[in-house]
């Protein structure tokens, strides 16, 4: 990553980034979380409704997270009374520990425990959507979902970023030996993996305290392939600092593998949303800090 560019991506103030002409990715900026949520539910549920009026089968890659549209959604499904019995869900990714096995039901980072009370627990039983139709992930379940997923052309990716702008779990190789450039990580699949240093950190302030010795070391995810391979891409962020770099870097940079998200130029059908506060960089409200190798 050249840092000068960098730093000018993080210097563009939030008003011009809608209109900047040198963005590569489609994007929309929303008030706050609460209004963020609803608006990632209704984009979910306009296109359940459109399939199910149309009469065809809706295939959708669904993450844990961001928490705050599933309230919302739960809220207008039941309301509407939006039938999810034509809807297929695969689950993004999970989480596992150090041996590469699943969690405890119970453990704060179970995303299936989590979607199965969050996500499922409160759709009105003759509207949601049928357990043959859910498929999470995990070691056992792997090779099963990927033959599930390429069975038949995948409708919607939902789900966010990462700190390195990673898709699901698909984060920016670390690992010295091994690699990737651009077309392996485009082409990558469903895999368990090594979390990165950086994400177990990340992961470990946002829940635990920072307490990474009982952050999850592992987890299983769909590849970028599989992600990009549904007609639509819609991500959403309203965690803030987390996010705001990996946003500049996918509106503006060139694809790179050291920011996954950067594949999203590459995508016919793809819209990143984020929040004000994500939107917004703290380098440019500080025109005043100076940073070697920018400045002389």
């Amino acid at each position: 990553m050249d840092i000068r560019k960098l730093y000018e991506w993080c210097s563009i103030d939030q008003e011009a980034l809608l209109s900047h002409p040198d963005k590569k990715v489609p994007f929309r900026i929303c008030e706050d979380s609460q209004r963020m949520g609803e608006l990632m539910a209704m984009d979910f549920i306009m296109e359940i409704e459109k399939a199910g009026k149309d009469g065809r089968p809706f295939r959708v890659i669904v993450p844990c997270g961001p928490n705050c549209w599933y309230a919302p959604f739960v809220q207008s499904v039941n309301t509407r009374r939006v039938s999810m019995k034509h809807v297929t869900i695969f689950h993004m990714d999970e989480c596992l520990d150090w041996q590469g096995k699943e969690l405890p039901e119970r453990h704060p980072y179970n995303f299936k425990t989590f979607m199965k009370q969050n996500f499922y627990g409160g759709v009105d039983e003759e509207l949601s959507v049928p357990e043959e139709n859910r498929y999470f992930l995990s070691p056992r379940t792997m090779y099963d979902v990927a033959e599930k997923i390429a069975d038949a052309p995948l409708d919607y990716t939902v789900g966010g970023w990462g700190q390195d702008g990673h898709i699901a779990y698909n984060q920016t190789r670390r690992d010295p030996y091994s690699q990737l450039d651009i077309d392996t990580l485009r082409n990558s699949t469903i895999r368990i993996q090594n979390n990165n240093a950086d994400t177990v950190i990340a992961l470990s302030q946002r829940v635990l305290g920072t307490a990474y010795q009982f952050t999850p070391p592992m987890s299983i995810t769909l590849g970028i392939k599989e992600c990009l391979s549904a007609k639509r891409v819609r991500l959403y962020s309203d965690t803030g600092a987390w996010k705001q770099t990996a946003l500049r870097v996918a509106l503006f940079s060139d694809v790179t593998p050291e920011y996954p998200i950067t594949l999203l130029q590459t995508h016919p059908d793809a819209l990143i949303t984020a929040t004000k506060e994500t939107a917004t960089h703290p380098i440019s409200l500080h025109p005043e800090w100076v940073f070697a190798g920018v400045h002389g």
